[in-house]
Parts: structure tokens; C-alpha cells; sequence
């Protein structure tokens, strides 16, 4: 059964006085069932998040388009990341801005998905509602105390440096880079990518379950609104990419009409 794929992007400035996330879903110019979402959450003072994040879907946008059929998704989601790294710190350099960003990148192909991420914005990977697959923070207290098993990530939650990153674009390190795929994909595979104004307030369990219950438009609706309830007047910017599989519905033909032939005299 052929595949198809519904898509949707929401963002919200939230209790913010700027909006510093970006994100975008593109379709491929050429490369007929590929597209790309891209997400960057922008960290740094007078606009520097804005400009950090603004590079992330540029630069991302630049090497999607230069990707097509044969190409290695690797190479394409590496040379997205480290041109937006480049491109952030030239923005340092020339300004009093020391801007910064996270980065999320999926690309689809025909019958696969492949991502990469830097920072704390997540990319999940939910089938049916249930969770297949979800990217590590690069945080402090994700890499050094959760994942060692000195703590879990309900008290995670609660640890006061729980926003201290370890990777991210713009810093003087180059990125640490992290890969995911889905190969075959299959109908009801739903992939989301957000930033930490949207995964800080759900769980895992409650992020698939609106996923697999409403359309991407309505659950995009539903996770902005959601998060801004839970954020009680202080939440942070929302933003986020649903890229959901199904069937495609195939043209059904009427058919035939059967009916009486007269013989020929």
C-alpha cells in the first residue's frame, strides 16, 4: 500500500517578549517524495536567538537543496548543522550578540526517515501512539546524572541547572551531533519535533496520545494551547513539526457497466 505523509508547524511566542524559536517543513523541489523539518530554538540577548535560530533553517534549507536521490542523508543533516554553527559564530564575531541555537533536522525519503539534532530540542518517533524512539538532551544533568542512573528523569525535571546545555550552535566547540532513522516506515509512524517550550510540559504517553487521536493541524492546536495552560503566564517559546505516515487513498473506479447486447441482424 503506497504511503503519503500529513504535515503540519505551529509556534507561540508564549510569556516571551520575543520569539526566538523557528521552524519549518519543506517540501524537496526536484526529489519527489522527500521532504524536510527543521527546528532550531535560538538562545542570546537583543535578537542574537532569533538571528542563531533564522541560520538554522537557513543553512538547513541550502544543503536539503542540494541533496537528492543517491545522496547520503548523513552528509546532508552534518553539512546543515556545522554550516549553521559556521554562520552563528561569523554573527559573533561581528556583533556584540553572542548568539546560540539548538537544531532539529529530519529529512524523508521514499520509504525512510532520517534525523540529527544538537542541543535540548527532541525529535520523537511515535507508531501507533506508542513511543518508538526519542533524542537525549545534550544537558548537563540528561548526559552526566540521568543517563549514568544517578537520576531519573522525573527528578530531572526538578534539578535547578536542568536548562545547562553541553552541545549546542554557536559555541566555540564545534557540535556534538546526534543520528536517528526509521527504515521501512509504515502507516501510522508520527514524528514530532519541538523545543523545550513544548516537551517540558507532557509526558511522553500524553504527547503520542494526542498525536495518534487528532490530525496534525488539531493536535499542533492542542499541544500549543496545552503548554500554555500548563505554563500558568510563564512559559517559554513553542514551537514545533508533526510529519505524520499514513495509506494513501487510492482513486476507487466505477465499475464497468454490464448490460444486454443486442445481436447484430
Amino acid at each position: 500500500m503506497p504511503l503519503t505523509v500529513d504535515v503540519c508547524s505551529a509556534q507561540h511566542i508564549g510569556d516571551r517578549e520575543e520569539q526566538q524559536d523557528r521552524v519549518a517543513i519543506l517540501p524537496h523541489r526536484e526529489y519527489k517524495g522527500s521532504l524536510l523539518a527543521v527546528l532550531a530554538d535560538g538562545m542570546g540577548g537583543l535578537s542574537g536567538g532569533a538571528l542563531a535560530a533564522e541560520q538554522v533553517i537557513h543553512s538547513a534549507r541550502n544543503s536539503y537543496e542540494r541533496f537528492g536521490p543517491g545522496g547520503d542523508p548523513r552528509e546532508m543533516l552534518v553539512a546543515a548543522i556545522n554550516d549553521a554553527h559556521q554562520g552563528i559564530r561569523l554573527t559573533a564575531l561581528t556583533s556584540e550578540q553572542e548568539p546560540h541555537s539548538t537544531a532539529c533536522v529530519l529529512v524523508m525519503q521514499p520509504g525512510r526517515m532520517d534525523w540529527a539534532h544538537c542541543g535540548d530540542s527532541r525529535i520523537y518517533h511515535f507508531r501507533n501512539g506508542e513511543l518508538i524512539s526519542r533524542t537525549v538532551d545534550h544537558s548537563m544533568v540528561m548526559r552526566k546524572m540521568v543517563l549514568p542512573g544517578y537520576l531519573t528523569e522525573e527528578q530531572a525535571e526538578k534539578h535547578p541547572n536542568k536548562n545547562l546545555l553541553t552541545a549546542c550552535l554557536g559555541d566555540e566547540a564545534m557540535p556534538e551531533i546526534d543520528f536517528g532513522e526509521a527504515a521501512p516506515l509504515t502507516s501510522g509512524d508520527c514524528f514530532l519535533l519541538c523545543s523545550d517550550g513544548i516537551w517540558a510540559c507532557f509526558t511522553s504517553e500524553e504527547l503520542g496520545r494526542v498525536l495518534h487521536t487528532l490530525p496534525p493541524r488539531q493536535a499542533a492546536e492542542a499541544l500549543i494551547d496545552g503548554a500554555r495552560e500548563r505554563a500558568a503566564g510563564r512559559g517559554d517559546n513553542c514551537a514545533l513539526a508533526i510529519v505524520r505516515v499514513r495509506e494513501a487513498e487510492t482513486e476507487r473506479k466505477a465499475p464497468p457497466r454490464v448490460g444486454r447486447q443486442r445481436a447484430a441482424m
